[in-house]
């Protein structure tokens, strides 16, 4: 049995947790000497008490390994421990980072500068766009973008920075086999091909739940050197993951929002007790400009170009507000017969460049 073999055992130990490591490790030195310890020199570690050294000392019956080991092989993920050069820089420094991570996919050593965007599962129009826009600039930049695959604003987050090109990780709170929300299987799919990976530290079939989530929210914030929060609710547990991310001394930044819209109550509420406002990712590249000399300035090419318009076109593209506007303003605004403004806002949906909500209102897409 090999280190990462024996790290693997010990993290499926229910008991056994990266705190109670770190003391067994101050005593044994090496996990494979852990799992090969007497009950009752493990009982002498502080920390340690009866039944994690029971546990310990019997976990052949409780764990196994070579099953574990045949998963992850049959599924093509690889795990890491923290003597890996690929695991986090930064996540090695929290109070209780992860024994392993399994990990699908490639971490590059560019992945050690991250950036964590988060928020709301339910979102709207506006925070979809603003997190594929933020993504996008911040993978342009040359930043990895970390996020939990969930839906709403993660979901947003991976796909802006895929379509820049850039890299991107997903850190989910299941195993891997059991991955969550399974709508995004293509999404994480795609993240696994070449652009990033999908990263878990819990083994490969535990299942998500309310304990698991948490979890992996510290993994993001203690992996980034920033946490952007693009819209969420005075409940959402994005706000938890602020949190983490200020006890474990990163920066956060919050997308402002519509002051009556709930889904951006807490990242409102944020920007109020100090996180700073982002308009884009050059609020971001030049707050961590210290951190990060190498990460290249945001040109303007970073955002995607208009095709060509005709005159009316444009007009109408331009009349369109940075929220919902109704076809009746745009129709005030370009001073254009209605017939004339439902055509061109065909046509512009046609480009890609409009989209039309519910009540003939329509935004720009980012």
């Amino acid at each position: 049995m090999n280190a990462t073999e024996a790290c693997i055992a010990l993290n499926m130990l229910p008991t056994v947790g990266p705190v109670r490591l770190r003391k067994l490790l101050e005593v044994f030195n090496k996990p494979q000497q852990i799992l090969a310890a007497k009950r009752s020199e493990l009982r002498k570690v502080e920390g340690i008490g009866g039944e994690v050294a029971d546990q310990i000392s019997d976990w052949e019956s409780i764990v196994d390994l070579e099953a574990e080991l045949g998963r992850i092989r049959d599924f093509g993920a690889t795990v890491i421990t923290q003597a890996s050069p690929s695991y986090p820089k930064s996540l090695r420094e929290i109070h209780a980072p992860p024994i392993v991570l399994y990990v699908w996919g490639e971490l590059e050593e560019r992945d050690h500068h991250a950036i964590g965007i988060i928020g709301a599962r339910r979102t709207t129009h506006y925070g979809v766009e603003s997190a594929k826009k933020l993504a996008y600039q911040l993978a342009y930049a040359g930043l990895s973008v970390i996020s939990g695959l969930a839906r709403g604003i993660d979901t947003a987050a991976h796909q802006g920075a895929l379509a820049a090109k850039g890299r991107t990780i997903a850190v989910i709170g299941s195993g891997l086999a059991k991955l969550y929300p399974p709508e995004n299987a293509a999404l994480a799919e795609k993240i696994r091909a070449g652009n990033g990976a999908i990263v878990s530290e819990f083994s490969m079939e535990i299942e998500p739940d309310r304990q698991t989530f948490p979890m992996r929210n510290r993994i993001i914030s203690g992996w980034s050197h920033g946490i952007l929060v693009v819209e969420a609710g005075l409940n959402s547990g994005a706000l938890i993951t602020a949190s983490q991310a200020l006890e474990q001394g990163r920066s956060v930044y919050a997308i402002p929002g519509h002051i009556n819209a709930p889904s951006a109550m807490g990242s409102n509420r944020l920007i109020q007790q100090g996180a700073k406002l982002v308009m884009d990712a050059n609020d971001i590249l030049d707050d961590l400009q210290i951190l990060l000399p190498e990460a290249k300035p945001l040109p303007e090419a970073a955002v995607r170009p208009l095709p060509l318009l005709s005159g009316e076109e444009r007009r109408i593209y331009d009349a369109i507000d940075a929220v919902e506007t109704s076809i009746d303003d745009i129709a005030a605004k370009t001073e254009l017969p209605s017939a004339a403004v439902s055509s061109t806002l065909l046509r512009l949906e046609l480009k890609r460049l409009v989209k039309q909500l519910p009540g003939k209102y329509f935004v720009k897409l980012g």
